[in-house]
């Protein structure tokens, strides 16, 4: 197991956000964080990432204790890509660089530059390497900020919204780059999702968070309509498009009973 989580509870002052959060997560595994606006599932990724300190609970990454651990000891094992990123005057090349900094000792070495290059071979962006981020699209910022969070060389990557904002056409592509670097690179992933479907569709299992718990862990076809009302608060049917499950909100009179 890669990624373990046990018992992780977490307050804003005196108010709870989470409570007794548990789930682990395996090497090549994807696993998406879903649940209603203000359930916690942000908080949650900078509790894994030692942005935020939990209250109770434990948090390992290969058997280490994350909670122990120092930031750039973090940094070396996972990878943090917030929902928003702001553009700047920096290169998309230089941006990415930054993703090396838990590796570099005294100076930036060629050692670096070569994996950057791979990584902008990789993810086909040698037509941003030397443009500006506040000249780039959303979609294109969000493959630059992917590529410098893959440059560190995580164990976990950890994903805040990754298709927020984007087109159709870029969700796809951001989600297709994210599922093939956990397959073929022996990492894992969470990715925080409003979109169920398309978690549904990329994702190997899903957390639902109800109320700052776990409600429900489950692989793709274990997940039933009844889990989904539950969670959201509305009635669904869940249909096979394309061998993908593919969640429909109904009108409550048009729902299955007990399903």
């Amino acid at each position: 197991m890669i990624l373990d989580v046990r018992d992780v509870s977490f307050r804003y002052n005196s108010r709870p956000v989470l409570e007794g959060v548990t789930f682990s997560l395996g090497r090549n595994e994807l696993l998406a964080i879903l649940g209603p606006n203000g359930v916690g599932k942000t908080t949650l990724l900078k509790c894994l990432n030692g942005i935020l300190h939990p209250a109770t609970g434990t948090i390992n990454v290969e058997e280490k204790d994350l909670l122990r651990m120092k930031k750039l000891e973090i940094a070396r094992d996972l990878a943090y890509v917030a929902q928003q990123e702001q553009g700047g005057r920096l290169t998309a090349f230089d941006a990415i660089l930054l993703g090396r900094r838990p590796h570099i000792t005294w100076k930036v070495g060629r050692e670096d530059i070569r994996k950057v290059d791979a990584i902008i071979r990789t993810l086909g962006l040698e037509h941003l390497s030397l443009r500006h981020l506040d000249e780039m699209s959303g979609g294109e910022l969000q493959k630059v900020c992917i590529a410098r969070a893959l440059v560190q060389e995580p164990k976990v990557l950890l994903l805040d919204e990754p298709t927020s904002s984007l087109d159709l056409k870029n969700q796809q592509e951001i989600l297709s780059i994210i599922r093939h670097i956990v397959t073929g690179h022996g990492m894992a992933a969470v990715m925080t999702m409003h979109d169920i479907n398309s978690a549904l569709r990329f994702a190997d299992r899903v957390v639902f968070l109800k109320g700052g718990r776990v409600f429900a862990v489950a692989g793709l076809e274990e997940i039933t309509p009844a889990m989904v009302r539950e969670v959201y608060g509305i009635p669904v049917v869940i249909e096979k498009v394309q061998g993908y499950p593919v969640v429909v909100p109904v009108q409550p009179d048009k729902a299955t009973p007990g399903v």
